[in-house]
């Protein structure tokens, strides 16, 4: 079902019944398929100006925080993948002597949705009333009031546009989730959590070592990580709160490559214990639940599939690195990958249907690179410098990595088709980003 029909059953649906269910017992559309294909539109939707609805005089603080919460809305909706933000045109208001756009005025800017902000000021909080507008029928079919206080206007904002998402298209937004990724500071690499959108940046680890391979808990506020702050890399994880470290395991050679089961109960790495880069299972106490793969190859980068059954990961036992899949038992071993000399770094999307991975083109450089579960449609989603360490955002529909396109290596994301893509880190020196999961 595309958005557009889903759109036009949500509309009904609240035109007639007047409830607030976005719903309906519809199946949410998957547009990995319809965005790669070309055959996916994205909807356009314009967000008013936020009004002041209140009767008592506000300060100009006031005024700027209106106009902050908007443009967090706005940059939101703009970069979900399923959206797109149609802007004021400041030069058709001119022409036409336009003081207010009129959901008809938008209608004719382009816009199918329109949302409507109002605020007010209640002691030291902000208000906001949203309201959603069909502009082809000019009429009303959803709203909603969120507050908060004012110091929280970017949260407040990042709520309204994760309202519009969820009354749209039946899913939960991520607007307010995290990355977390390394940066180099001094001789070591520490980890660093910002908003989705690299706003509220903060260093999580000190410890002048190097830390890496950050991987969100998905039921807990924890990051695993492997760090050589005790010597040979081992397994810890950090408290995101008090950011307490503790060790999770410590074997010999290296402990590399976590990756958190969906059910949180599990963690797939790598283990060199017995002189080669093999795949376990361990429990989160650290503890191996079992060995999957035995080859003297080099088996690395695990990730698991979203129904936990399936694990995909990097192989050179055919001479260059490779995606293979595996069951998560370690059995029904095959290789996924054929096109493309080296393939490395598989993360498997929560949608369930693709794996992304860095590929090395014909050009030399690393790209990243998307793949159907089955072994089909192949697809380069970069074309500009260096991209490594794609990790899928916890709706599958947008990718956060690592780039050197514009010179040092930063942090950027993109949705899946490879497009929209936007750069979160402006410092250099930054790797390894790990999308954190939608927190309720």
């Amino acid at each position: 079902m595309s958005l557009r029909v889903r759109l036009a059953l949500v509309i009904g649906f609240f035109l007639f019944y007047s409830t607030a269910s976005a719903q309906m017992g519809d199946e949410v559309r998957n547009i990995f398929f319809d965005t790669i294909s070309g055959e996916y539109q994205a909807t356009p939707i314009g967000v008013d100006d936020m009004r002041y609805i209140g009767n008592r005089y506000i300060t100009h603080d006031d005024s700027v925080l209106m106009d902050y919460a908007t443009r967090i809305v706005r940059s939101d909706l703009d970069f979900y993948a399923d959206f797109e933000l149609i802007p004021i045109d400041s030069f058709y208001l001119k022409t036409y002597e336009i003081n207010e756009l009129t959901v008809l005025g938008w209608r004719r800017l382009g816009a199918d949705i329109l949302v409507r902000l109002e605020a007010e000021f209640p002691g030291d909080k902000l208000r906001v009333r949203w309201r959603l507008f069909d502009t082809v029928r000019q009429q009303q079919f959803s709203k909603g009031v969120l507050e908060r206080t004012k110091s929280q206007w970017r949260v407040l904002g990042h709520e309204i546009a994760n309202e519009m998402v969820h009354t749209l298209t039946g899913e939960e937004g991520i607007f307010l989730t995290k990355v977390v990724y390394c940066r180099e500071v001094g001789g070591g690499k520490e980890l660093f959590l910002a908003d989705y959108d690299g706003a509220n940046e903060r260093q999580l680890t000190s410890t002048g070592s190097i830390n890496i391979s950050p991987f969100f808990s998905p039921d807990r506020d924890e990051i695993y990580f492997t760090s050589y702050m005790g010597g040979d890399p081992q397994l810890y994880r950090i408290n995101i709160g008090n950011r307490e470290i503790k060790k999770v395991a410590a074997y010999s050679g290296i402990v590399a490559a976590p990756a958190v089961s969906p059910d949180g109960n599990k963690i797939a790495c790598v283990l060199t214990k017995d002189g080669n880069s093999e795949i376990y299972v361990l429990d989160l106490s650290g503890r191996i639940i079992k060995r999957l793969t035995r080859h003297r190859s080099i088996d690395t980068a695990p990730t698991w599939s979203p129904d936990g059954r399936m694990i995909a990961f990097s192989s050179d036992r055919t001479g260059s690195p490779q995606i293979y899949l595996m069951d998560s038992d370690g059995l029904n071993v095959r290789r996924l990958t054929y096109q493309g000399g080296y393939n490395d770094s598989p993360i498997w999307s929560s949608r369930g249907e693709r794996i992304t991975f860095v590929s090395r083109t014909k050009y030399g450089r690393f790209d990243l690179a998307s793949i159907d579960t089955s072994g089909h449609d192949y697809r380069i989603l970069t074309e500009v410098g260096h991209n490594e360490n794609p990790h899928f955002s916890p709706d599958g529909k947008h990718i956060v990595f690592s780039s050197t396109r514009l010179g040092p290596k930063d942090i950027f994301t993109m949705d899946i088709t490879g497009r929209n893509q936007r750069r979160l880190t402006r410092v250099g020196k930054c790797s390894n980003p790990n999308w954190g999961p939608i927190r309720k």
